[in-house]
């Protein structure tokens, strides 16, 4: 594949414009190219705002798919509702409602529309499939019976954490789930969980969210190559916030 034609997977960014903006350039991102957003834009670090400008501005200039993350799910419900809900703010929604805070009126309605119009998922050419969490149906993810399960599944990810690493898809005992897609790339559950800071594999799951929330980096990955760069220590970006606890 041409550099140009190159098609990127972005990891979860909970607010860290500076991180985001650092891995565009570390790729040399270039117009023509696709950028896949596998969601939780917002909650963490103090510029969820700005990350929204951000992707607002790529989508004029580049291929963008923008996929549903709980954290944004949680945010739209609050700016539509106002439902207070203590365990989000407590999880990096505070910082998300301060910094909205100083947005005007015009620019938070552009952004709702945003919010309103993120994919619950993407399935390209290649079958691969994009998602922020997971899924649980055996029949795939476009048979979810609850279709919020795409943003908060987490048993996708276990699932392959535990499965015996020679099992292949020939195999009775190879799970349902992985026999759908080629590939299978999610964020939502960040791989310092497992000590790691860079993205996982496991069978034909790869995780993206390599920790930007805390105190660690934010991931774009060629999805075609694997190569991936990463922005510096988020923490050190914004050395006066705290992040995501």
């Amino acid at each position: 594949m041409s550099k140009q034609n190159r098609t990127f997977v972005i990891g979860d960014i909970h607010g860290a414009n500076k991180a985001l903006i650092q891995v565009l350039k570390r790729a040399e991102v270039k117009p023509e190219e696709t950028l896949i957003f596998l969601g939780d834009y917002v909650d963490g670090w103090s510029e969820s705002p700005e990350v929204i400008n951000t992707l607002i501005q790529l989508n004029n200039t580049h291929n963008c798919i923008f996929i549903k993350g709980n954290h944004d799910a949680l945010f739209l419900e609050w700016q539509q509702t106002k439902k207070y809900n203590q365990n989000w703010l407590l999880h990096g929604g505070q910082a998300t409602l301060d910094a909205y805070d100083k947005i005007d009126r015009t620019t938070l309605n552009i952004h709702l529309r945003f919010f309103e119009n993120l994919d619950y998922y993407h399935i390209d050419k290649q079958n691969r499939l994009f998602v922020h969490a997971g899924f649980s149906n055996i029949h795939g993810v476009s048979n979810e019976y609850f279709p919020e399960m795409v943003y908060w599944d987490r048993s996708l990810w276990e699932m392959v954490l535990a499965m015996d690493k020679s099992l292949n898809e020939d195999d009775l005992l190879y799970p349902q789930r992985l026999r759908h897609y080629a590939e299978i790339f999610i964020g939502h559950t960040p791989t310092i969980r497992l000590n790691q800071t860079t993205p996982i594999q496991m069978d034909k799951v790869w995780n993206v969210d390599t920790g930007a929330a805390y105190k660690s980096p934010l991931t774009i990955m060629d999805v075609d190559t694997k190569e991936f760069w990463q922005s510096d220590n988020v923490n050190t970006l914004y050395p006066d916030e705290i992040g995501r606890n």
